[in-house]
């Protein structure tokens, strides 16, 4: 697959995921009323995401791009540690 065709389908996912999205929030409901949309409809759009983002998946992956990154908290603890080494004492030979 070319690199221009290759940009042009991930457009086109980000733009689905963005339009899906914004219809789920401009059709969202406070709790205890009806929905708008069917739950067949939800379902389907639910469905569709996942397609999305399954296909996004194999993009990146055909890429060699790393999909293993996730966001952190600025306050999370920290899963390594730093160690700084001093070797001002050591002899140089």
């Amino acid at each position: 697959m070319s690199e221009q065709t290759l940009s042009t389908e991930r457009r086109i996912l980000v733009v689905m995921r963005q339009v899906l999205t914004s219809v789920i929030k401009d059709t969202t409901t406070s709790p205890g009323l009806k929905h708008p949309l069917s739950d067949s409809t939800i379902d389907d759009i639910r469905h569709c995401l996942s397609l999305l983002s399954a296909r996004d998946m194999e993009l990146a992956k055909e890429a060699g791009e790393d999909r293993s990154a996730r966001p952190h908290f600025i306050d999370e603890p920290s899963t390594s540690t730093v160690v700084t080494l001093d070797t001002s004492g050591l002899d140089k030979k």
